[in-house]
């Protein structure tokens, strides 16, 4: 008897969601380096799995008219290739939340080595492509990624500017 498959899926740790992969033949080029677009498709695999394990049901949502998410921008920088028979993580983190959009931004990494990094801001739009207020509970899933803003030290007092103490 064989025991049930079950699809990979990364993993939250903290405010960083990371995604395993492999590099295939299929994604690379006759030289063994990776094709360009990979790359968007590895992040576009990678938010999807974190959109999931957030308990965000898209399917449901189009199914029921809803809506879905989708990428409104993206830039983009290539710094280093990845190679036929590496391994490499898609890092994902939020940087902001807000009622129709978040900013994420994703890197994939080989080891400690930044290949790929990226900024991508995804907008919750209807069946029909109009921008709507995504659902608030998928809302706090992703504010809860958002790392709270480091808070400054307080200034010394020596340090004020005379005559405002």
């Amino acid at each position: 008897m064989t025991a049930a498959l079950h699809p990979y899926c990364g993993a939250i740790e903290g405010s960083i969601h990371r995604y395993a992969l492999r590099v295939f033949y299929e994604d690379t080029d006759a030289g063994g380096v990776v094709y360009h677009a990979n790359y968007l498709r590895w992040m576009e695999r990678a938010r999807s799995d974190l959109v999931d394990l957030l308990g965000i049901d898209q399917a449901q949502a189009l199914a029921e008219g809803t809506g879905i998410y989708t990428v409104a921008e993206l830039a983009i920088r290539y710094r280093r290739p990845a190679r036929l028979g590496e391994t490499v993580v898609v890092e994902t983190r939020a940087v902001s939340v807000g009622r129709v959009s978040c900013t994420l931004e994703q890197r994939i990494l080989r080891d400690d080595q930044v290949l790929v990094d990226a900024g991508v801001k995804i907008g919750f739009i209807t069946p029909a492509g109009k921008p709507v207020r995504q659902p608030q509970a998928w809302q706090d899933a992703f504010a809860a990624m958002v790392p709270p803003s480091p808070v400054p030290p307080p200034v010394p007092a020596s340090a004020e500017p005379e005559g405002t103490q």
